[in-house]
């Protein structure tokens, strides 16, 4: 349960001309996140402000600015807002929510081991591991076209993107957040800086994608690289790690727990198959922490 330490029934939203901001950058494999804390104090950013925030020269530099709230559900400890450098607030981040996960058990939010998450697009459950690590139960995957969404009439095991440099079988389904994922021999080697964006873009997608390049070494071992919706490239996507090996499981390509190589780490991803949630398990780390003036 949300501990809400002593004081804070006495915090009252509070106006500012201009805002002075306590921040924690963290990141997770790499997926680096700058986190507010309005728990404490009512936080209200525009989309200039986020881009600011997020700027690597002239901010503090984030893939993601993520917003700590209190929620209204009885049953959720706490709601958690994402912004995408770009300004515009996205539905799902698995690397944001384990560094949550870890901001508030470290900082004395919750008690227990069990933090249980709003987001704007369902629920997740964070379980703070013994050794340090962070498993979350990211939901079950949403396969129709209507739940990705996608402009497709019928679900198909993949389906065909006219692009550049061809017609391209791609997979799609959405944890929370839209995905597309294409199987490459080498991911070094895949067009993710030039196939990334124009997937991306592509009207096949009416509200944008994340895009996975995904090269399988074996059943157990897959490795990735994701072009993020108003981000470019990161280092790890978790939400993206999931629908690879969704993917590939529903391929027949895959076994039930797999483990997924990025740029910045490894993840753990568990799928039992239809119906059932995807579990995926990986690090926090808290890089620094400060203020800013907006």
């Amino acid at each position: 349960m949300l501990n809400l330490r002593s004081g804070f029934l006495a915090c009252l939203p509070v106006t500012f001309r201009y805002m002075e901001l306590e921040f924690t950058k963290m990141h997770g494999l790499g997926n680096d996140f700058v986190i507010l804390n309005g728990l404490d104090r009512e936080i209200v950013l525009s989309p200039d402000q986020i881009r600011f925030i997020a700027d690597r020269h002239f901010g503090i530099g984030c893939d993601q600015v993520l917003l700590i709230q209190r929620s209204d559900n009885p049953r959720m400890d706490i709601r958690y807002r994402i912004f995408n450098a770009a300004g515009d607030e996205v539905e799902h981040c698995g690397n944001g929510i384990r560094c949550v996960g870890d901001y508030l058990s470290r900082r004395g939010y919750v008690n227990g081991r069990i933090i249980q998450a709003e987001t704007c697009n369902g629920n997740a459950t964070i379980y703070l591991e013994d050794d340090g690590r962070i498993r979350v139960n990211m939901g079950m995957p949403r396969l129709a076209p209507v739940d990705i969404p996608i402009t497709a009439a019928t679900r198909l095991p993949q389906y065909e993107l006219k692009l550049s440099t061809g017609v391209t079988p791609i997979m799609a389904l959405s944890m929370g957040n839209p995905h597309a994922v294409l199987i490459v021999p080498d991911v070094d080697r895949a067009p993710v800086a030039t196939l990334g964006p124009e997937i991306q873009s592509s009207a096949f997608f009416p509200r944008g994608v994340n895009v996975g390049f995904m090269q399988i070494l074996d059943r157990e071992h897959i490795r990735l690289r994701v072009y993020e919706r108003g981000v470019g490239e990161t280092l790890a996507c978790g939400t993206g790690a999931c629908a690879a090996m969704v993917c590939g499981r529903l391929a027949n390509k895959l076994a039930n727990t797999v483990d997924i190589g990025l740029k910045g780490g490894h993840l753990t991803v568990v799928w039992a198959g239809e119906e059932e949630p995807v579990w995926m398990t990986g690090p926090a780390a808290t890089v620094y922490e400060g203020k800013i003036k907006l």
